[in-house]
């Protein structure tokens, strides 16, 4: 009557609160509806793997990989209410005595000049998960010297294959390892471990590798 869009009023009285209230429940494919407390659940169970440490945005395409139907504003609002927007002590970070790649290609003279180490995920269809290959190769041979196959890689693992690996080849003198920021590479015992044996260790920039 008066000319005002239905969509900019209310036909009860609000008393102050807007909109609705926040779903208790997610639908996961697998289950149907479930509670916050399995959602919960399952984004620990994600940033418990070693190799991921993301916020709520790519966390979501985790989650509807496992079949979650979710909106990011959703899980936004779940992980903050559980404080898991930060997670302290996942892992040392500490950026003291990080060095960054000059250049992105290396010309070496000689073997074990500069390596690089790197993981990558493989899928087990038969497991139904990843598991990961971590390798280090010689960039003047391109040979790699090195691999390690396992569903999980924690630090202490890394240290253990770097030993293994310099043992092996009687520890070389003014070695350059070259890696990318992954958790395990930049990890504050790994990066003293390095420094003990006297290699220097350097970090790819971002989308650089």
């Amino acid at each position: 009557m008066v000319g005002i869009v239905q969509s900019s009023y209310y036909r009860r009285p609000t008393l102050g609160r807007k909109g609705n209230k926040p779903s208790k429940f997610t639908y996961i494919k697998s289950k149907g509806l479930v509670s916050q407390d399995i959602v919960i659940d399952s984004v620990k169970g994600i940033l418990s793997n070693e190799f991921i440490d993301c916020g709520y945005r790519l966390m979501i395409s985790y989650l509807q990989r496992d079949g979650y139907l979710i909106n990011h504003k959703k899980l936004y609002r779940i992980i903050k209410e559980e404080g898991l927007l930060k997670l302290e002590n996942r892992i040392n970070r500490s950026g003291s005595g990080r060095k960054f790649v000059k250049y992105r290609i290396v010309n070496t003279v000689k073997p074990f000049e500069c390596l690089e180490m790197d993981i990558k995920m493989v899928w087990i269809p038969g497991v139904g998960k990843n598991a990961y290959l971590l390798s280090i190769i010689d960039v003047y041979t391109r040979r790699i010297l090195k691999d390690y196959f396992a569903f999980s890689i924690k630090q202490n693992k890394v240290i253990t294959f770097l030993s293994d690996l310099f043992s092996e080849y009687q520890y070389p003198k003014s070695v350059v390892i070259r890696s990318d920021k992954g958790s395990q590479f930049i990890a504050k015992s790994v990066r003293e471990y390095l420094g003990l044996i006297g290699v220097q260790q350097e970090f790819a920039h971002v989308a650089t590798q």
